[in-house]
């Protein structure tokens, strides 16, 4: 059986994908205006804020193979958590059924997580 640590590296690739994947759909469906988010003019604090969002999955697939354990359990719960009540806040602005899906996805994967975390002795 994998180690807890691959499963949460693993848990984290699936949920930067999903993530990407949501966007990639919103581009072909023409759901999105370029340079704005919900009507609104994206700055650069914005975008830097987006880009530094997007980064915790990915930065954690590599600090969950090499943080120790009591540390790294807790990184693990507290970002998860993080990352889900973030994307329950955003929920209802997402139009499309696929977004609500997709995001139904992400947050299994937080949930996940989150229980494979805790669970880790």
């Amino acid at each position: 059986m994998a180690d807890v640590q691959v499963k949460l590296s693993a848990l984290w690739v699936c949920l930067m994908l999903t993530y990407l994947l949501g966007d990639v759909v919103r581009i072909f469906a023409g759901d999105f205006k370029p340079g704005e988010i919900s009507g609104q003019a994206m700055s650069q604090p914005m975008l830097l804020g987006i880009a530094v969002l997007m980064l915790i999955p990915i930065i954690m697939v590599f600090l969950t193979l090499v943080l120790p354990n009591p540390v790294n359990r807790w990184a693990n719960i507290v970002l998860a958590i993080g990352l889900l009540l973030f994307n329950l806040v955003g929920l209802p602005g997402y139009p499309g059924a696929y977004d609500k899906f997709l995001i139904v996805v992400s947050l299994g994967f937080n949930v996940l997580t989150v229980w494979y975390a805790w669970r880790w002795v």
